[in-house]
């Protein structure tokens, strides 16, 4: 396993860099929530939020990475309009999506560490990390989701799973080839070595 050296002299400096990444990554889930499509058959919309999931993990690793999507739930439960269309409050967490919601924090913390491991530094194992953070969402989601449906696994996966699939794996190829220039450009920005 690699091991990434902080540069940055001070350890509040390092801090201060930690928190603004976790804060920038939050937030950018934040905005892709407001690119929303509401399906008129699934209380799911579809969102821009899993790519800056996976983003998240990817370029910040497995802490700061769910982190980041800690605060953006932590946001959006008090109140801020964070969540998918502009939406907040406990009520969002609690409804048919919070299973979804809560995925994001283990999708960020699972690609983080996957990539930590080295899955980000070639094209096939970053895409199947991508595949993976998505999975793990869907798992969260359609559990919480089967909670409010009825009709059983049919209407999970007709109402929380198939809709959606494309669009994932569309975000997953882009996040895996976004993944070496957002991993260069945090390092410099942080002042971490690269890995």
């Amino acid at each position: 396993m690699a091991t990434r050296a902080r540069t940055i002299a001070h350890p509040l400096a390092a801090l201060v860099v930690d928190v603004v990444a976790v804060l920038l990554f939050a937030n950018l889930t934040a905005i892709a929530g407001r690119i929303a499509v509401n399906l008129p058959f699934s209380p799911v919309p579809i969102t821009g939020q899993t790519l800056m999931v996976l983003l998240a993990g990817a370029a910040l690793g497995s802490r700061r990475g769910a982190a980041s999507q800690a605060a953006y739930l932590l946001e959006g439960v008090v109140g801020l309009p964070v969540f998918a269309s502009g939406t907040s409050g406990i009520g969002v967490l609690l409804g048919p999506t919070g299973g979804y919601l809560i995925g994001f924090v283990a999708c960020a913390g699972l690609v983080g560490w996957l990539v930590e491991r080295g899955a980000g530094r070639h094209a096939v194992t970053s895409v199947l990390t991508m595949l993976a953070g998505s999975a793990l969402v869907y798992v969260f989601g359609a559990a919480w989701l089967a909670h409010f449906l009825s009709g059983g696994l049919p209407s999970v996966l007709i109402q929380g799973v198939l809709p959606f699939l494309p669009g994932d794996i569309l975000k997953s190829l882009i996040a895996a080839g976004v993944v070496p220039s957002a991993r260069w450009t945090l390092s410099h920005w942080t002042g971490a070595a690269s890995e």
